[in-house]
């Protein structure tokens, strides 16, 4: 009697654990799930690519105070370089691209820009 009871209760355990486990992995596979796993590693990978940048600008700084150093150069690089102010572009008043064409008894003329 006490064999029969506990292999029932080691099936009805071993049921309980299999169906657990395969709705878990149910879970994991919904397309929700998927893409909320997918945008978890585009950020994690983000943040590795932000971390390695960072670890060459500082290797890239030290390199050149080192080579500064060197070769004798006293005027070191500032910290925090601006980029350039922005190159500003003439104005240019709209162009009017016309272009005429004639046949034998009429001349047919169109504006080129509102062919786009």
């Amino acid at each position: 009697m006490f064999r029969r009871t506990f292999w029932f209760t080691a099936g009805a355990a071993a049921g309980v654990w299999a169906t657990t486990k395969v709705n878990r992995k149910i879970q994991q596979l919904t397309p929700e799930s998927l893409a909320a796993q997918a945008a978890n590693k585009a950020v994690e990978a983000g943040h590795r690519l932000k971390d390695f940048a960072l670890d060459v600008r500082a290797g890239m700084v030290q390199r050149e105070a080192e080579l500064g150093e060197a070769l004798g150069l006293d005027a070191s690089p500032p910290a925090d370089r601006e980029l350039p102010e922005p190159r500003r572009r003439a104005a240019l008043g709209p162009t009017q691209h016309k272009t005429t064409t004639t046949f034998s008894s009429r001349t047919i003329s169109y504006n080129r820009n509102e062919d786009h």
